[in-house]
């Protein structure tokens, strides 16, 4: 039997199940009451890892949550159509389908072949984790111009591979690999 975890012990980025769905806390927040016989009460900010919905909820301090059956594993992105994003599982080499819905913001930063961590739950594919920065090819940036730069940090807009549109820095050419951080989406150095 799994554990069961209390909801005052629950953590930032801790997982838990409630009524068979996994959870993500993004955030928490305990009350506890001066009044003698007042309950602490545990506000937490989560994430819904089926429907990517973000909620908060209060529940007691004694409350008990089930620790879901979720693994990481590594897969490579292979390609995507209508139905999908296609993965290979990099231990048991079987291909993981993941929806639309499940990629989310993360399809602008998928390049052929990059390694990524995919989120199973029970044993099936529910979503993706992004490593913190990827890099990726500059598909089209017009040419830096000389005297272009009056101001200290001048950018210029980049197109990447994968159609994220992004601002980099004069000196960079088409062509160029670049590293991109998948949280802020900026650009942060040569690859």
């Amino acid at each position: 039997m799994a554990a069961l975890i209390d909801a005052i012990d629950i953590k930032r980025k801790m997982f838990f199940e409630l009524d068979g769905t996994p959870f993500h806390c993004l955030d928490v927040e305990v009350n506890t009451p001066t009044a003698r016989g007042g309950q602490t009460l545990v506000r937490i900010k989560m994430r819904n890892l089926l429907t990517r919905a973000v909620f908060d909820k209060t529940f007691k301090a004694s409350d008990k949550f089930k620790e879901p059956d979720l693994e990481m594993v590594p897969a490579s992105f292979l390609y995507s159509d209508a139905d999908g994003y296609y993965f290979m599982d990099q231990e048991s080499f079987e291909t993981l389908t993941l929806s639309q819905e499940m990629i989310g913001d993360a399809q602008d930063f998928l390049g052929e072949g990059m390694i990524i961590q995919v989120h199973k739950f029970n044993g099936n594919p529910i979503g993706l984790q992004l490593p913190p920065h990827v890099e990726l090819t500059i598909a089209q940036t017009e040419p830096g111009v000389r005297g272009d730069s009056s101001g200290g940090n001048v950018t210029k807009p980049a197109t990447l591979e994968t159609g994220l549109e992004i601002r980099v820095p004069l000196f960079i050419k088409e062509g160029e690999k670049v590293k991109v951080s998948t949280e802020t989406r900026e650009f942060v150095a040569r690859a």
